[in-house]
């Protein structure tokens, strides 16, 4: 197989540069190769458990599934993160909210704090999914004290890989933000209180939006991280709001990845729940794709 007769078959679920990118990718993933070594023929140089393995790729990818969970990683910001069916793909829009937390916490680009309580920051991603929020800010805010939370075993063990490889320090605790209330034996009755920063990106897809979804996220994706109830698309901002109204500090702050059609509702919401200094940010498509509000005791 040569590095045509990879990704040209690929222009059967992707457009054209979106199938030579993949292509590209997975060479230099899968194989090490670069285009430099494709164009010398690296790709013919292959051995023949590896020909094999690159078919096996192909087949994969020309049933939609998306590349990320082919190769088991995916990019965030500078870092790679191990991925698998069990967690979301990390977006470059989360990625942004991210940037928008780090640049507020650091007073200039020698990272020096300028919010921090003096022992650290503490910090709580809920619905960590692979952990990609948690370890980005445990990575770029070094002083802070991260903490996370999922209610699923299999995407705090794949979180909990990406801590290790990354060399970050995080504690993970399996909990659903939907029960009713936390009692002395909750998997949180060891996390730090109070915080100065919760941050989540949780489901905000409706039903009735399935149908303009791309097939790779459908098909692929956990829909439980994915889908809220269409008659209820606030249900997972609305608990975490009232969980971070007794777990933050005075002052402390509340970030969302939101639902770009419910931005209005989600600021609504967040303003009765007692938040303050509430602000919509755009992400780098001109979507209203970010929030975050202030906490008052």
């Amino acid at each position: 197989m040569t590095y045509d007769d990879f990704w040209k078959p690929l222009t059967a679920v992707y457009d054209l540069g979106e199938a030579r990118a993949v292509g590209r990718w997975v060479f230099e993933v899968a194989f090490g190769l670069t285009m430099t070594d494709i164009v010398c023929g690296g790709v013919e140089r292959l051995s023949e458990q590896e020909h094999q393995q690159l078919q096996a790729i192909q087949q994969r990818l020309l049933t939609g599934e998306p590349v990320q969970y082919v190769l088991g990683v995916a990019d965030f910001g500078p870092r790679q993160f191990r991925v698998a069916p069990g967690v979301l793909i990390p977006r470059p829009e989360t990625y942004e909210l991210c940037e928008w937390i780090v640049s507020r916490e650091r007073s200039d680009e020698s990272g020096e704090r300028v919010a921090a309580a003096p022992e650290g920051m503490h910090i709580l991603d809920i619905g960590t999914g692979s952990g990609c929020i948690a370890c980005t800010l445990a990575a770029e805010l070094p002083y802070s004290h991260v903490s996370a939370l999922d209610i699923s075993p299999t995407a705090l063990a794949i979180a909990a890989e990406n801590a290790r490889r990354l060399n970050v320090c995080i504690d993970f605790y399996q909990y659903d933000i939907l029960s009713a209330e936390e009692t002395n034996h909750s998997p949180l009755s060891s996390l730090h209180s109070p915080l100065n920063l919760i941050v989540s990106n949780p489901p905000y897809i409706c039903r009735r939006e399935q149908s303009a979804m791309e097939a790779g996220v459908l098909g692929f994706e956990p829909h439980e991280a994915l889908f809220v109830p269409d008659d209820d698309p606030l249900l997972f901002y609305r608990a975490i709001a009232r969980f971070a109204r007794t777990r933050l500090c005075d002052e402390g702050l509340l970030y969302f990845e939101i639902n770009p059609l419910y931005a209005d509702d989600i600021l609504r919401m967040l303003r009765e729940e007692g938040f303050r200094h509430t602000e919509l940010r755009r992400d780098q498509f001109g979507k209203e794709r970010m929030v975050r509000g202030e906490n008052t005791n």
